[in-house]
């Protein structure tokens, strides 16, 4: 076990969750501040055998020693588990993620820029039409392409969905290829493209820093807020 990441983390969000302010954290009604039980080494093999894929090494460790899942950034960490014998995420648009190309490196690259600029311009606009209907149908067109591109399977290879912020906005974990071990924001519905989320110094966060940034201000949320008793 890595001590300088986990040493004390299941402690730490006990006594968050057992705050009177606990509920002031963003996303606690989706997790309530449950973390499940960590994975026995065998289960954790069997789950890199099945995916054919050796998990970030900090990952690995919260899986290991924090847990397979639950309380965390956002509505919580997707727990992974066993289901009829084979495992998987589940969560908010978990099922996003392919598991038969988790092995498959991460995209170094988005889309084309000036592709994603030409569909843009592309974008229908209500006024040109005279009839709504015509419109609508240009619109759905349109919305396929962009998404044919924004969306494409491709994208998110070498990665995981690992939790969500609603309105469609989750955030990734990679686990192959030179990104591998960093957490990146999925706002796509918004038609926003993935992007790695970064420190205050410019670097990207891996998983790690990721999940102790949130506890960090997670306890200065429900630990340092006023008492509201007599």
């Amino acid at each position: 076990m890595n001590d300088q990441w986990w040493a004390g983390v299941r402690e730490r969000v006990a006594a968050v969750g057992a705050a009177a302010a606990s509920g002031e954290v963003f996303g606690a009604v989706g997790h309530e501040w449950v973390l499940e039980e960590p994975l026995a080494p065998a289960e954790l093999a069997e789950l890199e055998t099945q995916t054919g894929v050796r998990l970030p090494e900090e990952y690995r460790d919260f899986l290991l020693h924090v847990g397979a899942g639950g309380a965390g950034p956002a509505y919580g960490v997707f727990p992974v588990c066993r289901v009829r014998g084979r495992w998987r995420w589940e969560g908010d648009g978990a099922d996003l993620a392919d598991l038969g190309r988790l092995a498959e490196p991460f995209p170094e690259h988005g889309p084309d820029p000036e592709l994603l600029k030409s569909l843009l311009s592309q974008c229908p606009e209500e006024e040109d039409f005279t009839d709504i209907e015509d419109f609508d149908d240009a619109m759905e067109a349109w919305d396929e392409r962009w998404s044919a591109v924004l969306f494409a399977p491709e994208r998110t290879a070498g990665a995981v969905a690992i939790c969500h912020l609603g309105c469609a906005q989750r955030e990734w974990l990679t686990v192959s290829g030179t990104r591998r071990g960093t957490i990146w924001s999925d706002c796509r519905a918004d038609d926003v493209d993935l992007a790695p989320l970064l420190d205050e110094d410019g670097a990207p966060l891996t998983f790690a820093r990721w999940y102790l940034r949130w506890l960090e201000e997670a306890e200065r949320t429900a630990l340092s807020a006023p008492s509201t008793g007599p």
